[in-house]
């Protein structure tokens, strides 16, 4: 596995491999790997010729600066686990390869997808997320682009950054990778404490018994019975939960036919806070 830290030898190096007709599968990292982020090296190795990771915990993505400071390094464990898979490249770079002396996110319009639910809470995110993967886009120039479904919100803003862009690259979603017991794969998980981790899962089965009564109750009806369920579980707190159209992402309380439908959810294990989310038919 090659490694960069620099944009400029990337670049070069990746403009060779376009030159001699290679196709790119890019997977956006910010490291502390998991099973899940190898699950789409994975795919991106199977639908491409090169395979390239990032990892770079973006700062400007992170409305709390404590959660930033204590986001998870794990760089030579990270590099095991992409060599473990047969990744192809890493990009590694630092703040300042990335935003040379101005950290600053830019502004970022996406038709009112980032004012929902997770951009109701982060002061800033999606401005973030924006700038950072259009940048690392217009580094690595991939074919293909594989990002987890547990951001779905994320990754419909992608798409939508992609299409008002017109940027040359294909968004693929992926299914939410999960641990044995139904907890969403993430890097913050690693930050649980034993008694919050054994109570995570509880969020999965929630949302799964919201998916056995969708088309029964309707939307408020569910809402108020999963915040009746989180206020019998002392140490879990609910930020919010949501079903909204998968297209929109707007708030809905009325189902049509033809539309479809997700439930999201936000929830404090302590200070970690975990998303998820499940498609409901």
């Amino acid at each position: 596995m090659k490694i960069f830290k620099k944009k400029s030898e990337l670049i070069d190096f990746l403009s060779k491999q376009k030159e001699e007709g290679k196709s790119i599968g890019f997977v956006p990292t910010m490291g502390a790997l998991h099973e899940g982020h190898l699950s789409l090296v994975r795919r991106a190795k199977k639908k491409n010729d090169i395979s390239v990771v990032s990892i770079f915990v973006n700062p400007t993505q992170f409305d709390n600066k404590e959660d930033l400071l204590k986001y998870p390094k794990t760089f030579d464990k990270d590099v095991k686990l992409l060599e473990s898979v047969n990744c192809d490249v890493l990009f590694f770079p630092s703040v300042e390869e990335i935003y040379e002396e101005n950290i600053v996110s830019e502004s970022f319009d996406f038709d009112g997808l980032e004012h929902q639910m997770e951009g109701k809470f982060r002061d800033g995110h999606f401005d973030g997320v924006g700038t950072i993967v259009k940048t690392l886009f217009e580094i690595v120039m991939p074919d293909k682009a594989y990002f987890g479904k547990k951001d779905f919100q994320q990754l419909q803003i992608i798409k939508k950054l992609v299409k008002k862009y017109d940027l040359p690259v294909k968004i693929k979603g992926c299914d939410i990778y999960r641990e044995k017991d139904g907890l969403a794969m993430s890097s913050r998980n690693a930050r649980l404490t034993e008694e919050h981790r054994n109570i995570a899962p509880f969020i999965y089965k929630t949302l799964k018994k919201v998916k056995k009564k969708f088309g029964i109750k309707d939307a408020n009806e569910l809402t108020e019975w999963v915040k009746k369920q989180f206020k019998k579980e002392a140490l879990l707190e609910l930020e919010y939960f949501t079903i909204a159209d998968e297209k929109t992402l707007e708030t809905v309380t009325t189902f049509e036919p033809k539309k479809k439908y997700r439930a999201f959810i936000a929830v404090f294990a302590g200070d970690i806070r975990l998303i998820d989310n499940i498609k409901l038919k």
